[in-house]
């Protein structure tokens, strides 16, 4: 693999991408306006959020509506021509992410949906759409549960909010419940009439429609439109209209029957955890799983992307959500084989490819399968491994006790997070695991050993399979099986399990065991598909959307892809990460800021300073809880909708509401002496106010930006509801969020006599120093390590950015344009680091050596360096060597002890001293000499040039900023 440039100067292999998020507030006309700043920063792909046609005012384009056309709102087609001719201007391409796993339904404007609704089984769409037919709801056999009503059906109904209306222009009758459309089958649309009305020409067009199949439809609907355009038409549908109108009784009544009729059941919204009965994108009840594994099904969704490519407008894809296909392997191999068909029509200044990267949760000691044949995951992995190497060990104990005095019970993330899974298996996915246990249940029924596997049986030992499930999911129908990992795995599993089950539901254990590891197929693809269309959305909403938000020991380590209960990683560990992608994955994305992540890199950078100094946290934090006491205010019946086992009387002690009930429902306990908010809730709060807040100037004094109040209100309401502790977005619990949003006030009211935005502004311009480092360090790394850097819109300058929406937000493009324009190298810009020009500057300085030196950066070996003497802790080092070149790296870690200067980041003179560089790691051999001794030469300062003894003592970290990347000179 190589990402040399290919004849068209396009590289072949992207070389850095920069991911842009598009809606209609930034077309692709936007950013074609921006390509020459992104040329000259020195990237090679833009990385495009999804472009097919999405719900209106879509701004992420994850719900798509449409796959057969770019989205009008962006500038459809011609836009994205006009984009890519600017990018092959400047030898540039273009990878586009695509969501294959679902599509947006309820509300209109799906047409595939509109007609499985309208024809159910007998829609050629039917079979588009991931529902389970035969449920163990008799009221759902054959129909599809529709779980979009604001109220209950009966209120609905009863309340008039379920309306009856006709559509002249396609000659369709729909129920409408406020931007609902639900069609009615023309199958049925005859007995809307009153016999004897209908004058013989409609007579015999309604008594066609009642038997007409759907490929046949549109023909009688077109005449049933023009009809409708005759006074005699309107006036007949009108009073068809108004028989089924839900003011009178008898028009309810008519109104409900015919909605009985239909192949969909019309239900309120919270019915849709315990009986839907098709897949959905996680809890989502807009977004509906499709089954791509169909080969039609799959051209469908893919044929505009494919035609994309061919047509020279794309040069890759990032594929969303690769989990929630039901067959991962094969989809990989049917677009990657779908993309080469069309390779040959590419225009000659189209690159050679095409790039594949999956957006894939490993965990900590998982592997992406070989077998699927990408270039790599988007990055989340090595999110993970930079930020394990900022934390400091040392400093778990201390934020440990921390986390236990502020939240009591939560002794660890583990705990959390089971807890979060027991929740998430009683409640939002309840439906999802029924259909699983229900699948289960029918294999053991098959078969005269097992029948006497009841359901309930089932049900409970698959839960404790379900709460210890390690991993996203198994792939035991496909490729990895072959290596037996799906069996591993579950046999892994199964044997945590045992000890928690008595010993008379070890058969059953085994028996699970066996349907799920792939063993037994086909027999059990089913089961099998379930089991892992459960295991993916369970893992996601109960680790990444409710224990993220729950433990919050060190919040700079819950973020997508990372595993939280590793508190802090080594250099050893992260040399290992890089040398086994180098070797499995080189061509896989480097990511530390997303559109997903939960905070901001920089700001993730800052909170992993409190690892080092986490005793001295540890006692300001609790110091903040003393002061702002009286800003809390008194919690009268607050629910906790959860508590991890075990709650100790010192978290009752500090005003904690009571435990959820055995259920996982809320458990509402009068807490008179309890107040709002709650410590965890509070110690969180605190957390995410250090790492947004602004910069302090030389002086230690904070503007807070006009929209900074807002910013954090937002998160803090989804933060609350997204833990599911005291409210969530299904019962609200105002008391609690206005309570928690009042605490807020008090504490950024500058006017106050508390004086709580000083106290922060001191503890912040303590650590900004140490936080900016570790900053640009983890820059620095992804921009040298083996893989492909990714750059999220914006993080040339630095991040304090939120959870979504807030990490969505604008971009000031000119600034950074007009910063880059301007030149100015990194020594002349550290006294002026605050402004986050000197990030920019290091990006586009490592940018720059990759396009110069493209096989070194793609191909090149990896060598860790070792480090000896006082400070050997605080400094990682590496070497990338290639044809006798090789490119040294220099990154600093735990970065506090350093004391790096307030003014310009440097360390005081003689912090390196008694510290040495290793360089017996370099292989003389690859390694080029000139007149007998090596020479290095600094990438990031101009001019700079250094022997091996000089590196030997580590001259390039004194007296200037503490890292470098030198290339050998030759």
């Amino acid at each position: 693999m190589t990402s040399d440039p290919s004849p068209t100067g396009v590289p072949a292999k992207p070389r850095a991408t920069a991911r842009l998020q598009f809606h209609a507030g930034f077309t692709l006309d936007d950013a074609a306006a921006l390509v020459d700043y992104f040329a000259d920063l020195g990237i090679s792909h833009l990385y495009a959020s999804p472009l097919l046609a999405a719900r209106p005012g879509s701004t992420h384009g994850y719900d798509t509506l449409e796959y057969g056309r770019i989205n009008p709102e962006l500038g459809g087609h011609a836009a994205l021509a006009r984009l890519v001719g600017r990018l092959r201007a400047r030898g540039m391409g273009l990878i586009v992410d695509i969501v294959p796993n679902h599509m947006a339904v309820g509300g209109s404007g799906n047409a595939w949906w509109d007609s499985l609704l309208c024809w159910g089984r007998a829609s050629p769409y039917a079979h588009y759409f991931d529902i389970d037919w035969s449920p163990p709801d008799p009221a759902l056999r054959d129909r599809v549960l529709l779980p979009f009503l604001a109220a209950p059906y009966g209120d609905s109904l009863a309340k008039g909010e379920l309306d009856l209306r006709f559509d002249p222009r396609d000659g369709r009758f729909s129920c409408w419940h406020h931007d609902h459309r639900f069609p009615i089958c023309p199958n049925h649309y005859a007995g809307l009439f009153s016999d004897g009305d209908l004058p013989p020409v409609a007579a015999a067009l309604l008594g066609a429609l009642r038997t007409v199949p759907p490929c046949a439809a549109p023909a009688y609907l077109a005449a049933l439109a023009d009809w409708s355009r005759e006074a005699e038409g309107a006036r007949l549908i009108g009073h068809a209209l108004a028989r089924h109108s839900a003011a009178t009784t008898a028009g309810r009544a008519r109104l409900h029957a015919l909605l009985e009729r239909q192949h969909y059941r019309l239900a309120w919204w919270r019915t849709a955890s315990d009986l839907i009965n098709w897949r959905r994108f996680f809890d989502i009840t807009g977004l509906a799983g499709l089954c791509v594994e169909h080969p039609d099904v799959f051209d469908a969704v893919h044929g505009t992307i494919v035609a994309l490519y061919g047509q020279g407008l794309i040069d890759g894809v990032r594929v969303d959500h690769i989990d929630g296909l039901t067959a991962p392997g094969a989809y990989c191999d049917r677009l990657r084989r779908a993309l080469a068909a069309v390779a040959p029509q590419r225009p000659p200044d189209a690159p050679p490819g095409p790039a594949i990267y999956v957006e894939k949760i490993l965990a900590a000691d998982e592997a992406l399968p070989a077998s699927w044949g990408v270039d790599g995951t988007t990055g989340y992995d090595f999110l993970e491994q930079v930020d394990l190497l900022l934390h400091d060990a040392s400093g778990g104990d201390a934020l440990n006790d921390l986390w236990v005095w502020s939240a009591g019970g939560a002794l660890s993330f583990d705990a959390e997070q089971r807890a979060a899974r027991q929740s998430i298996l009683d409640r939002g996915l309840a439906a999802e695991y029924a259909r699983a246990v229900h699948a289960l249940a029918a294999l053991a029924a098959s078969d005269a050993r097992t029948r006497d596997f009841t359901q309930a049986a089932i049900a409970r030992v698959l839960r404790q399979v379900l709460l210890a499930f390690p991993v996203y999911r198994t792939y035991a129908a496909e490729r990895a099986r072959e290596t037996g990992a799906a069996s591993r795995l579950l046999h892994d599993i199964c044997r945590q399990v045992r000890p928690t089950l008595a010993a008379s539901q070890h058969p059953l254990l085994d028996w699970l065991e066996r349907q799920l590891d792939g063993s037994l197929l086909p027999d059990t693809a089913d089961a099998i598909a379930c089991f892992e269309h459960l295991t993916a959305p369970l893992a996601a909403k109960a680790v990444e959307d409710t224990a993220f938000y729950r433990y919050g020991r060190l919040l700079s380590r819950n973020d997508v892809g990372t595993h939280p209960g590793h508190f802090a990683g080594t250099p050893q560990g992260f040399h290992a990460a890089c040398a086994a992608r180098r070797h499995d994955w080189p061509d896989a994305m480097l990511a530390t800021a997303t559109h997903d992540h939960k905070r901001g890199e920089d700001a993730r950078a800052r909170l992993a300073v409190l690892s080092e100094p986490a005793a001295d946290w540890a006692r300001t934090a609790m110091a903040w809880c003393e002061h702002n006491l009286p800003l809390r205010r008194r919690a009268y019946g607050v629910p906790n909708i959860h508590r991890a086992s075990g709650a100790s009387n010192l978290h009752r002690a500090h005003g904690a509401p009571g435990l959820h009930g055995a259920d996982g429902t809320p458990s509402f306990h009068r807490a008179d002496g309890a107040s709002i908010p709650d410590r965890a809730d509070e110690l969180i709060l605190y957390q995410t106010l250090i790492g947004a807040w602004p910069l302090p100037d030389a002086g230690g004094a904070s503007i807070l930006p006009p929209d900074f109040r807002d910013r954090i209100a937002a998160w803090q309401t989804k933060a609350l509801r997204e833990a599911k502790r005291h409210t969530d977005w299904t019962d609200v619990n105002q008391e609690y969020e206005e309570s928690c949003s009042a605490f807020l006030d008090g504490l950024l009211d500058a006017k106050a006599s508390h004086g709580f935005p000083a106290m922060m502004d001191a503890f912040v311009s303590r650590i900004a120093p140490a936080g900016a480092l570790n900053g640009l360090s983890q820059t620095l790394l992804r921009l040298t390590a083996p893989g492909m850097p990714d750059l999220y819109q914006g993080c040339e300058f630095w991040d304090f950015s939120l959870v979504d929406p807030d990490n969505r937000r604008p971009v000031d493009y000119a600034a950074r344009a007009a910063a880059l324009a301007s030149g100015a190298d990194l020594p002349a810009l550290a006294p002026h680091w605050r402004d986050g020009r000197i990030k920019q500057r290091l990006i586009a300085a490592l940018l720059r050596a990759r396009a110069d030196h493209p096989a070194l950066f793609a191909r090149g070996s990896y060598h860790p360096l070792r480090v000896q003497g006082v400070r050997r802790h605080h400094v990682l080092a590496f070497a990338r060597l290639l044809d006798g070149q090789a490119l040294l790296v220099l990154a600093p870690r735990l970065v506090l002890p350093l004391a790096p200067s307030p003014d310009d980041l440097s360390c005081p003179d003689g912090t390196w001293r008694s510290t040495t560089l290793d360089l017996s790691g370099l292989p003389d051999s690859q390694v080029a000499r000139t007149s007998g001794a090596r020479t290095w030469r600094s990438l990031l300062r101009p001019g700079a040039v250094f022997d091996d003894a000089a590196l030997h003592r580590l001259a390039p970290l004194a007296d200037t900023l503490p890292f470098d990347v030198l290339l050998s000179a030759s």
